[in-house]
């Protein structure tokens, strides 16, 4: 694929995230709801390897950056993980539970593993406070990420060539 079309492809996932983003919150806990924008990270991931990790990383900072003014660096950081661990190993695997199963492992060390470690750190929060937050975190954004990853194994199943 020319670069010319990875970039409008890209930038395409990265609207996608934003306004996914800011169009269904599902209140879960506390200030955690949950972020559709993983839909488009779990098929960027999926579809693109882990160049998906671009729209996840970009889509979260812009996101966060609109909504609160606030550059989100442990979100940020976790997103890198999830793109980068995702998006090397979903594409080589053909088995889709398979598929499902990293795309959560992905989401809960970047989330409950390395964004907690993080802002315990940055925050000065107990770990314990904040794991238990983040695992909540984990789930909300698990479920569409495995959505996303679902979904486009049924693109790649119909031809879509990324």
């Amino acid at each position: 694929m020319k670069n010319t079309k990875k970039i409008t492809y890209l930038g395409i996932g990265i609207a996608l995230y934003i306004v996914l983003s800011f169009t269904v919150k599902i209140p879960i806990f506390n200030r955690i709801k949950t972020d559709l924008g993983y839909i488009v990270f779990g098929a960027y991931c999926n579809l693109f390897g882990p160049l998906g990790t671009v729209v996840g990383v970009i889509g979260c900072i812009a996101g966060n950056l609109l909504a609160g003014g606030s550059f989100p660096l442990a979100w940020a950081i976790g997103q890198v993980f999830i793109g980068l661990f995702a998006g090397y190993l979903i594409p080589k695997t053909g088995n889709l539970w398979l598929k499902l199963l990293i795309a959560a492992a992905a989401v809960f060390a970047g989330i409950a593993g390395i964004k907690t470690l993080l802002e315990s750190v940055l925050f000065r929060i107990p770990l314990a406070v904040r794991f238990a937050s983040n695992i909540v975190a984990f789930v909300a954004d698990m479920v569409p990420m495995c959505i996303g990853v679902f979904m486009s194994t049924r693109l790649k199943l119909k031809g879509f060539d990324a």
